[in-house]
C-alpha cells in the first residue's frame, strides 16, 4: 500500500501511537497537531498525496466540526474519519452529515481502526470511479480525472489543455494500451464543447467497402442493401467531437474524401445529391510511425499535415511507473465492484512485482490483469500468486499456483462400492426376499445403532452406479431426482465420476 494517512490530533501521546498503529497497517502517515496545521497540508501541494484523515473532533482554537465544513471548498478532499473520547449519537450524526465517512471513539481497537480505514478508502474509489465513469458518458471527462502522477506526463496535461482552448485538429501518438481515448475524452471535457458528442471511429476495424457509408453517410436505396438512410459519424458528432482512432489504417480512397470533409467543413452522403454541412472538432490517434506511411504512399501527405497540427506523443507505461499504484487500485475497485468481490486492495511485494515488470501492453494489458487477479482472488488481498503470467517474467518473483479447488473432501464418506470406471462392486447389501430375489442396503451399524442419512444415501448412490453402469440420466431418472442434484450429491459424498 502507499496510501497516506494524516492524523490530526491535539494531543501528541495520542498522534504518536495512531502514527505506529497505522503504519503497521503498512499506510504511510503525516501528522498534524491542530486544525489549522491540517487545512494548511490539504490546502498544499503535499495535499494531493493524502489519502484519508484521521480528525479529533474535539481540539482548542478550531474544532473537528469547522475543519471539516472548510474542508468542503477543497479542490481535493479526502475521506475523513472523526475521532473523540465524547461519543454520542447526535455527534456522530452531525459529523456524518458534515462529510465524515465515519466515526470512532477514543481509544479506537486497531481491529476497529484498520477496518474504518479500509472501508473509508474503498467507499472514496468507488465514489471517484462512479463519477469518473459518470463524465466519461456524459462527455465531461477532464484531466483531473486522470489517473497521472508521473512527471512525464505533465507535458502531456499541459498540451491536451492548450488543445482544449482551440479548435485545432489534434494528433495523439504512442503505442498501443497507453490511454490515447483518455487523453481524446479529457481534451474534448476541458474544452467548449463539454457534453457535447463524442464519437469514436476505429478506422481499422472498418471494412475498406463500407468505410465511406460509416463515415459520411449513405442514401437509401445508394447501394445494395442500403434500405433505409443512415448518418455517418461526421453528422453523429456534429457539435462535438469525432476521434479518428488508427487514422493510419485508412485506405486511400476514404482519405482524399476525409481531406475535403476537414478543409470545406461538410460531407457528400454515398447516393446524396448534395453535401451536409458538420461542425465537428477532429482528434485523431495511431500506433504507426506516420512519417514512414507517407514515405511508402499509404497515407496521403496532405492529409497528414492536415491531421498533424497538434501532436502530442504520449509515453509508455513503462516510462510512467508513479501511475502504476493508482492505476492498480483504480482497476481493483471497478472490477471488485462489478464483479461482487471484497478485496481491499493489493500486498506489498505484489505492487512491487507490478512496477518492476515492463508492462509491453501498457495501460491495456493492466486493466486485464488486474481483471484476471480479481476473478481467481481467494482472499481479501491481490498477492504475487493471482499475478503468475507477471511473476515469470520479473526477476525475484515467483507464483505458487494453487490447486484447483475442491468443494468436498477427496476421501467418500463411506469406504464401499467402486467409482465410475473402477472394478463394479456394489455396497454391503441384505437379502429382504429370496422369491423376488431382492436386495437392501442396512440401515443399521453392528451395534444396533442407526446409521447416518448421508452414509445410507451415498450407498444408495454407489449401488445405483453401479447397477446402472455410470448412465447418469438413467441413474437420476430412476432415484427420483434430477442430473444437476445428482451430480452435487456425487460431490457432496467424494464420489468422482470418473471416466
Amino acid at each position: 500500500m502507499s496510501q497516506c494517512v494524516l492524523i490530526c490530533d491535539d494531543d501528541p501521546v495520542q498522534r504518536r501511537l495512531l502514527t505506529e498503529t497505522i503504519k503497521r497497517f503498512g499506510y504511510k502517515t503525516k501528522a498534524a497537531a491542530s486544525g489549522e496545521e491540517t487545512l494548511s497540508i490539504l490546502e498544499s501541494s503535499a495535499g494531493e498525496n493524502i489519502s484519508i484523515l484521521l480528525l479529533d473532533l474535539v481540539m482548542p482554537d478550531m474544532n473537528g466540526m469547522e475543519v471539516l465544513e472548510r474542508m468542503r471548498n477543497l479542490a481535493h478532499r479526502p475521506p475523513v474519519i472523526v475521532q473523540t473520547a465524547h461519543g454520542s449519537m447526535e455527534t456522530a450524526i452531525r459529523a456524518m452529515q458534515a462529510g465524515a465517512a465515519d466515526f470512532v471513539i477514543k481509544p479506537v481497537s486497531p481491529e476497529r481502526l484498520e477496518v474504518s480505514l479500509k472501508n473509508a478508502l474503498k467507499i472514496d474509489l468507488l465514489e471517484v470511479e462512479i463519477k469518473r465513469i459518470k463524465r466519461k458518458t456524459t462527455g465531461q471527462m477532464t484531466f483531473d480525472d486522470l489517473i497521472i502522477k508521473s512527471p512525464n506526463m505533465d507535458r502531456i496535461v499541459d498540451l491536451g489543455k492548450r488543445a482544449a482552448s482551440s479548435n485545432i485538429p489534434v494528433l495523439i501518438e504512442g503505442e498501443s494500451g497507453v490511454g490515447k481515448e483518455m487523453i481524446a475524452r479529457a481534451i474534448q471535457g476541458e474544452s467548449d464543447r463539454a457534453g457535447k458528442p463524442f464519437v469514436t471511429v476505429n478506422c481499422g476495424a472498418i471494412p475498406e467497402n463500407l468505410v465511406e457509408s460509416i463515415l459520411f453517410g449513405h442514401e437509401k436505396g445508394a447501394f445494395t442493401g442500403a434500405v433505409a438512410k443512415r448518418d455517418g459519424k461526421f453528422v453523429e458528432a456534429s457539435g462535438g467531437t469525432l476521434f479518428l482512432d488508427e487514422v493510419g489504417e485508412l485506405p486511400l480512397e476514404a482519405q482524399v474524401k476525409l481531406l475535403r470533409a476537414l478543409q470545406e467543413g461538410e460531407v457528400d452522403p454515398v447516393g446524396g445529391k448534395r453535401p451536409v454541412k458538420v461542425d465537428i472538432r477532429i482528434i485523431s490517434a495511431t500506433n504507426q510511425d506516420m512519417i514512414k506511411l507517407v514515405q511508402e504512399g499509404k497515407f496521403r501527405e496532405d492529409l497528414y499535415y492536415r491531421l498533424n497540427v497538434f501532436p502530442v506523443m504520449i509515453p509508455p507505461l513503462r516510462e510512467r511507473t508513479r501511475d502504476i499504484p493508482d492505476l492498480v487500485r483504480h482497476f481493483i475497485s471497478r472490477f471488485a465492484l462489478e464483479e461482487g468481490k471484497k478485496i481491499d486492495g493489493i500486498s506489498k511485494q505484489a505492487l512491487d512485482l507490478l512496477q518492476r515488470y515492463p508492462w509491453p501492453g501498457n495501460v491495456r494489458q493492466m486493466e486485464n490483469a488486474i481483471f484476471r487477479a480479481v476473478v481467481l482472488a481467494d482472499g481479501n488481498e491481490l498477492g504475487v500468486n493471482e499475478f503468475p503470467q507477471i511473476a515469470a517474467h520479473v526477476e525475484g518473483f515467483e507464483a505458487e499456483i494453487p490447486p484447483a479447488p475442491r468443494s468436498v473432501e477427496t476421501r467418500p464418506v463411506y469406504d464401499g462400492p467402486a467409482m465410475i470406471g473402477e472394478e463394479s462392486r456394489t455396497p454391503e447389501t441384505i437379502e429382504i426376499s429370496k422369491e423376488k430375489s431382492q436386495i437392501g442396503i442396512p440401515i443399521l451399524t453392528d451395534d444396533g445403532d442407526v446409521r447416518p442419512l448421508e452414509e445410507v444415501e451415498a450407498d444408495m448412490i454407489r449401488l445405483a452406479l453401479g447397477r446402472y453402469h455410470g448412465r447418469m440420466t438413467e441413474i437420476a431418472k430412476k432415484l427420483g431426482i434430477g442430473r444437476s442434484t445428482l451430480y452435487r450429491k456425487m460431490r457432496e459424498f467424494g464420489l468422482e465420476a470418473n471416466a
